[in-house]
């Protein structure tokens, strides 16, 4: 028999409120329009308790985007334990279909690292490029040196069209079908657009 009576909050399960709701405020209100009290009261607990888990606005900030890059970082790794560059853009582009709300809130936040102190900055920016970028191309890479990929563009160049590609995904409409989506994306992408 269930109780009707809320469980108490863990310390996992009161991180991962606090992540969403201040997704949820900052993307509504931007990096300055949110204060932590705001914060503290939509999940349900104390200003002390929400310093407990973030020393400050900054960490709690950049907690929500480290989460998304989280689940790039997995997106990456998922698609690269596939074997051959179809089913490998296959994977990456159905998760990142799959988790596009919350790849969404991150490209919303991206805006609002000006705010961020340049030293917290560059420490995201670089851990960004080195996951998601660094991923991407390390997969395209080693395609190219398999022969799946023309070998004559620089990785650099591969990556780049690639997330051409890839980020109406996350920033557009959801897609009806993801498993349809990723097969339209992956014969662009290593077929080409021209005809026959």
């Amino acid at each position: 028999m269930t109780s009707d009576a809320a469980s108490p909050l863990t310390p996992a399960s009161t991180r991962e409120r606090l992540l969403s709701e201040g997704a949820h405020l900052f993307v509504a209100r931007g990096y300055h329009g949110v204060s932590m009290r705001e914060v503290a009261a939509a999940v349900g607990v104390t200003k002390p308790a929400l310093y407990h888990h973030y020393a400050d606005k900054e960490a709690l900030f950049l907690a929500i985007l480290d989460s998304t890059l989280l689940g790039l970082s997995d997106v990456v790794a998922r698609a690269a334990a596939h074997s051959g560059l179809p089913a490998q853009l296959g994977s990456l582009i159905h998760d990142l279909l799959a988790s596009a709300p919350q790849q969404r809130v991150g490209l919303q936040l991206a805006s609002e690292l000006k705010h961020i102190s340049p030293e917290r900055r560059a420490d995201f920016e670089q851990r960004y490029r080195s996951i998601w970028m660094g991923g991407l191309s390390q997969l395209l890479g080693e395609a190219a040196a398999k022969g799946e990929l023309r070998s004559d563009l620089p990785r650099a160049v591969l990556t780049r069209g690639l997330l051409g590609l890839l980020y109406p995904l996350v920033s557009g409409p959801p897609s009806a079908d993801a498993e349809a989506s990723a097969r339209e994306m992956v014969s662009l992408f290593l077929d080409g657009a021209g005809a026959p």
